[in-house]
């Protein structure tokens, strides 16, 4: 009779197991598709980008990308310059007012 239950529980004990990896290979799957779904949307992307920046020399980005630093540096150093003498106007008014 022990060896009848023991093998019942056994037998319970491998059906809970089997459960589980079952239910854990089921969400496994659907994660693969979710991420294979995501991998061909980047890899779309991906293509896309690629073929917008085919024939585009990359030399000359470069370049335009210089231009535009520096001219930002242009546009923050006259921006030092102008709050400069707002700082400078705003202290000479308070000295009149006082």
């Amino acid at each position: 009779m022990r060896d009848t239950d023991t093998m019942t529980n056994d037998l319970d004990r491998l059906a809970e197991r089997v459960e589980k990896a079952a239910t854990l290979l089921q969400a496994q799957r659907t994660e693969h598709v979710r991420l294979q779904n995501e991998y061909d949307q980047l890899a779309a992307r991906n293509q896309e980008l690629e073929q917008k920046l085919q024939g585009q020399d990359p030399a000359g980005l470069l370049g335009e990308l210089q231009g535009l630093r520096r001219e930002r540096r242009g546009w923050q150093a006259e921006r030092r310059d102008v709050a400069l003498r707002i700082e400078t106007l705003v202290t000479k008014l308070e000295r009149i007012e006082g």
